[in-house]
This record gives C-alpha cells, sequence and structure tokens, in this order.
C-alpha cells in the first residue's frame, strides 16, 4: 500500500486526496491539519442562527472541472448563489453600481467549509486536526514528520504540502532533506509575497436596505477593501436582520495587524456606516474579528522547483502554486496536484 502524507487540509489538499481516492483508491492518505478546521482561509463560523463565511468570502465558477465537481460530482444539496450584485467604491467611499464579473457567488447554508468537509468525507482519508507540524525529514527514499507534540508520523512515500508559501518554505527550509533541487525550492518558495487582511465581522437586528451582495474599493487607496452582506446567501442570517464581514486593506491590515481588536472592529465600523451611508452601522449589536497574515498571495512561484521536486515524491500545492489568490484556483490546482501524484505512483 501506498502512503500519502499531507501537510494541511485546506482546499487544495481535500480537492488532491479527492482524486486520489477516486484513481488510487490503494493509496492510504493522511491529513496533519494545524488548526481546528478545514479548508484553510475557506472558513466559516457559527454563532446563535449565524452562518458567516469570514475569510474567504465565496466560490467562483472560472474553472470549467471545479464547476463539475460542485454541482455534479460533488451533492450540491444546500448550495446557495448570492445574486445580488458587487458594487464598487473610491477613496472617498464613493459608491458606484459596476463590477459583477463574476456569474456565480457560491457558497453553502452551512458555509464554504462545506467544500473541504465534502470532498474530504468521499475519500477514506483520516484527518488529524490540531497537528502542527515542525520538522519534515526525508529517510531513504520515504518522507517522515514531526509534529509539536514530539510524535513522529509516516514514513510516506509521498509528501504534499498545502499551507501557505511562507509557512512552506520555513518547513523547507529547515527540513531534513538533502536533494539538488532544495536550496532553489526554498528561495521560489520564499519569494512569494503575501498580502495580510483583517476582517471584522458586524452584526444589526435590522435589516439594510441596498441593492448590492457587496461592495469592493477598486482604487485600492480605501482602508478598507471589502464590505459584504451574509444576508445574501440563503441560511445564513436570519429574515430582517444583516451580518457585514468587512476586510480592511493590505495596508491599514499590515498596519493594525497586532492593534487591539475592540478598537480595530470599532475603527472598521465607522467606515462601513460611511460607505453604506447608514449611520446605524457604526453600533453593531454584535461582533466578531479575525487575522490572515497570509491571506493572499502577491505573486505566483517560480515552477521550475516545484516541478522539480516532485522527483522526491513531494508536492507543493495550494493558491499560491496556481498564481491566484481564489478559492476555486486552490481546487483546480489541487485536482492536478492530484492527478499528478497518481501518475507518479
Amino acid at each position: 500500500m501506498t502512503e500519502i502524507g499531507i501537510v494541511g487540509a485546506g482546499a487544495g489538499a481535500a480537492a488532491a486526496a479527492f482524486v486520489v481516492d477516486e484513481t488510487a483508491p490503494d493509496a492510504d492518505v493522511t491529513v496533519l491539519e494545524k488548526s481546528g478546521g478545514l479548508c484553510g482561509r475557506a472558513a466559516t463560523r457559527r454563532h446563535d442562527d449565524l452562518t458567516y463565511d469570514y475569510g474567504a468570502n465565496y466560490l467562483k465558477s472560472d474553472d470549467e472541472r471545479v464547476v463539475e465537481l460542485v454541482t455534479e460530482t460533488l451533492d450540491d444539496e444546500g448550495l446557495v448563489d448570492a445574486a445580488e450584485p458587487v458594487y464598487t467604491f473610491d477613496v472617498d467611499g464613493e459608491v458606484s453600481p459596476g463590477r459583477d464579473a463574476d456569474e456565480h457567488k457560491w457558497s453553502y447554508r452551512r458555509g464554504l467549509t462545506q467544500v473541504a468537509k465534502r470532498l474530504f468525507g468521499r475519500t477514506d482519508a483520516t484527518v488529524h486536526r490540531r497537528t502542527r507540524v515542525e520538522t519534515v525529514r526525508r529517510v531513504g527514499e520515504r518522507w517522515e514528520l514531526d509534529d509539536a507534540d514530539g510524535e513522529t508520523w509516516g514514513p510516506f512515500d509521498v509528501l504534499l504540502m498545502n499551507p501557505p508559501a511562507p509557512q512552506s518554505a520555513a518547513l523547507l527550509r529547515d527540513a531534513e532533506w538533502e536533494s539538488p533541487v532544495r536550496e532553489s525550492l526554498v528561495d521560489a518558495v520564499g519569494e512569494v509575497a503575501y498580502r495580510s487582511v483583517w476582517s471584522a465581522v458586524l452584526h444589526y437586528p435590522f435589516a439594510v436596505d441596498v441593492p448590492y451582495y457587496a461592495l469592493v474599493n477598486t482604487d485600492k487607496e480605501h482602508p478598507v477593501g471589502w464590505i459584504s452582506r451574509e444576508e445574501c446567501k440563503a441560511g445564513h442570517v436570519p429574515d430582517g436582520e444583516t451580518l457585514l464581514v468587512v476586510q480592511a486593506a493590505p495596508d491599514w491590515s499590515a498596519e493594525r495587524y497586532d492593534d487591539d481588536p475592540a478598537a480595530n472592529v470599532a475603527d472598521l465600523a465607522e467606515h462601513a456606516a460611511s460607505i453604506v451611508g447608514d449611520e446605524r452601522l457604526a453600533d453593531p449589536a454584535w461582533t466578531d474579528h479575525q487575522g490572515w497574515r497570509y491571506a493572499l498571495p502577491e505573486n505566483g512561484v517560480d515552477r521550475g522547483p516545484i516541478d522539480s521536486a516532485r522527483e522526491d515524491d513531494l508536492y507543493l500545492l495550494g493558491d499560491w502554486v496556481a498564481g491566484e489568490g481564489r478559492l476555486h484556483a486552490a481546487i483546480a490546482n489541487g485536482l492536478d496536484t492530484g492527478e499528478r501524484v497518481v501518475y507518479g505512483l
């Protein structure tokens, strides 16, 4: 039996595990995830009767394989589509209609984490949550992993790494692995820059009367980059209520990433009230927040070292490998990686 280890349980990892299980059923897949959740930045939380996607906003239909996977291969029960458009706003907070380029804005009634949950659920993969990998080691022609609690996992015939590029680079930099490609691989992965995003979640016991699902800042000059309404996703917010996800712009997020969360939330609520044009939004009834230090890759990666690493049965995957920080890109890259793994076997 072929033993496959996967570091990280993001959307790419889930898609790769799905392909491996479908086409190489004799392979045994073990996934080690540092957090308590699945699907990486496509994250969902629940509070009372509220469900909200507080990282990635939705899944767009920009890849035919991903569309077929979500709407046909997997169970599409609970799949929802935010029909309202995306408007824009500028540095002065002036709102304008006109940037609804995405044909579909999909989530699930239970949130975007369903993408990974449904993919893993169709496999025999074993997922170990709250298991932080700290050491990667090549032993002969196989791989071993040590976690933060001192437990060793493996050996694995094939290793897939799904963390964001900076975290993958750190693991590879300290890996016990001798290879001609190692130095160039570490350099290539380490050069992928990321934008941080700090998000506030704001709940109100009333509905706002606006014609859009979301607002996006197009001139990149405003402290806020994105505001979306979770009530536009069926099943997320009770009727007559509003739940805003307000994502700060990268510069604001980097400067205030470690500041007092309450002050950050209050500032973003004030901005949201000003942009939407409803002063009541400055005083939310309930709030949540999350900082994403490695939210969106700024650039792609040199694929030469990534491809060469496959000679040692090492595969790196994720949206940063695809070169686009979007959920559909991560899934598509996971499908490609799964196919390459099976071909290598």
